[in-house]
């Protein structure tokens, strides 16, 4: 038998460490006794920060130069936008989601009213009245009441889930809220919104629970009314004409598509190497916002495109499990809002990617935590937040908290 001395040389004795890669596997995948917050979530999302950072740098160097003299202007802009968005995610992480809960019908009403300002007040550009003007602070106010209205959605759809399963009623009302966010929308005008914002609200109602045969009667209704609308307006029609045949005015309203198309066949499997674009010397307008796949096709291949697919699916994925643990411990603001933040980065994504790959018709969307644009970027950080903020809280609430004088 082993004596006491023994047996306390043993219980001083280091264990023995766990190889690296299950190290690694333990830090992504940590038990829920140790992790505070969702460490997949918050990787994946500083990760394409990171990499948004390196492609808006890499894009935007020749049209930064050649508007402002300086290459850098657009890459230093982007990093000041990317601290502005940490400090507002680390200061999201601190709100309780009950406030947000609280506050989602003055939320909603602070971003409608938003869209009426911007009709009056707002900053044009390229025909589109999108943008407020504070001083050197120019705000789409687009990308803050996208986030508004799914912060009230998961309030309603929590607070009446059951009448939006049994009586018509429930699933009419947040669609009359949504055609009224629609029309100001349609107002600037700004189509792309108005589609991601209707699918992600549609989505939502579906995973609450509503009746299938009413999708159907909104999924036709939707369709006529796109349909309308390409129709009464010109520069909608002939957008769509051109996604349909660009080679058929490569040089005019087929231009931007045809160079984002050039730049994907460049790529080909593994790109040209990092900064060795050729469709961003002057070629491929908007390389750097709404294009930035384009550029990322080229410089790094099918392999890069991928990549960044892969990513931004696995934030996707991270956001929908999020909303379904939620539910299953009866948090249904939570999950709601987790639910709809994880669909409308997915839909956005599949149409930036589907824009620049000339897969869909050309729509004004960034690519999230990856395009250029302050807002934009501002609001996406601010959503991650809520998810790690809804994520933390249902950990907690699943603790449990031994006695201070010990267990009995």
């Amino acid at each position: 038998m082993a004596t006491v001395r023994e047996e306390q040389l043993a219980l001083e004795m280091p264990a023995a460490k766990a190889p690296r890669w299950q190290q690694l596997v333990e830090w992504f995948k940590p038990s829920t006794s140790q992790a505070l917050y969702d460490r997949v979530l918050l990787t994946v999302s500083l990760a394409l920060l990171a990499f948004g950072f390196i492609m808006v740098s890499s894009a935007s160097l020749p049209t930064a130069d050649r508007l402002t003299g300086n290459p850098f202007h657009f890459a230093i802009r982007h990093g000041i936008y990317i601290v502005i968005s940490l400090l507002v995610m680390l200061a999201s992480l601190r709100i309780p989601t009950t406030l947000w809960n609280e506050h989602s019908g003055k939320l909603l009403l602070v971003g409608l009213a938003m869209l009426l300002v911007v009709l009056v007040v707002g900053h044009e550009v390229n025909g589109s009245q999108r943008w407020i003007k504070v001083g050197p602070i120019t705000v789409q106010v687009a990308e803050m009441a996208k986030l508004f209205f799914y912060v009230y959605m998961a309030s309603y759809l929590a607070r009446r889930e059951d009448e939006v399963r049994e009586a018509i009623k429930g699933f009419i009302k947040p669609l009359a809220l949504l055609f009224i966010a629609a029309v100001l929308l349609l107002m600037q005008p700004d189509f792309g919104t108005v589609v991601v914002l209707s699918a992600t609200t549609v989505a939502m109602l579906f995973l609450a629970g509503a009746k299938l045969w009413q999708f159907f009667a909104v999924f036709i209704t939707c369709v006529l009314a796109m349909i309308l609308l390409i129709i009464v307006e010109p520069y909608r029609m002939q957008r769509f004409l051109t996604f349909l045949e660009p080679e058929k005015d490569p040089f005019g309203a087929g231009y931007q598509l045809m160079q984002s198309l050039i730049a994907f066949g460049q790529g080909q499997f593994s790109g040209a190497g990092l900064g060795n674009s050729i469709q961003k010397l002057q070629y491929l307008p908007e390389a750097h916002t709404d294009f930035i796949m384009a550029v990322v096709a080229e410089e790094l291949g099918f392999v890069g495109v991928m990549g960044v697919i892969a990513v931004v699916l696995m934030l996707v994925w991270r956001a929908l499990i999020i909303g379904r643990r939620c539910l299953m411990v009866d948090q249904r603001y939570g999950g709601y809002l987790a639910y709809g933040i994880g669909v409308w980065f997915s839909i956005q994504a599949f149409v930036n990617i589907g824009v620049a790959s000339g897969a869909l018709p050309t729509k004004g969307l960034t690519l999230p935590l990856v395009s250029y644009g302050g807002t934009s970027l501002v609001v996406s950080a601010l959503a991650i937040g809520l998810l790690l903020r809804i994520d933390h809280e249902r950990r907690m609430s699943g603790r449990k908290v031994a006695p201070r004088g010990g267990a009995e």
